[in-house]
């Protein structure tokens, strides 16, 4: 028997039905899906030391629990002393089981660790998708708080196939994400 990580079952089982009924789908195939979530960390101090993005990469890898990739800047920046295709941060995409997982240690473990937790933002981008800004990555139970030297933030984006703001609220909030009350 194959392993279906418990999100997933809960998807199929449960969020599935929720929404077909809630927003009156005529079939499942309506029903919007998650379909990747996005890790991604600026380094700009990279520019100066490359051993800093290395670490960030690592940190990245055991966090989502798949290897990160760098990322490049696209145009020079004099001010910043920055040319095009300098490595400057690092994110990993993730999809299908790890993506599951991923989403279930966050909400279960990481944000409540958060100081002072009182949900997350309501911040879509209009169609349906959201991204959550972290602003130290020990809240992750996978760092090592003894290896860190600097305190480092990252967005995680969460791909959704939902057309509107309100669908993707509702995919989210049923899969458990801790948002604030709407306003």
């Amino acid at each position: 028997m194959e392993y279906t990580p418990n999100l997933k079952k809960k998807y199929k089982q449960e969020i599935v039905p929720k929404l077909k009924q809630d927003f009156n789908y005529k079939s499942v195939m309506q029903v919007p899906v998650l379909e990747k979530i996005v890790i991604n960390q600026g380094v700009g101090r990279a520019i100066a030391d490359k051993k800093i993005l290395d670490i960030a990469i690592e940190e990245l890898s055991n966090i989502a629990g798949q290897k990160a990739v760098k990322t490049l800047s696209k145009k020079d920046i004099s001010n910043f002393k920055l040319r095009r295709k300098m490595p400057i941060g690092a994110r990993v995409t993730l999809r299908k089981n790890v993506m599951y997982e991923f989403l279930e240690r966050l909400i279960s473990v990481s944000l409540p660790r958060v100081r002072d937790f009182k949900g997350v933002p309501f911040k879509f981008d209009g169609k349906g998708n959201y991204t959550l800004g972290i602003t130290e990555q020990i809240i992750f139970p996978e760092i090592d708080i003894d290896k860190i030297d600097k305190i480092q933030g990252m967005n995680i984006t969460f791909v959704t196939s939902a057309a509107t703001d309100e669908e993707g609220y509702a995919l989210l909030k049923e899969f458990g994400v801790p948002f604030k009350t709407k306003k």
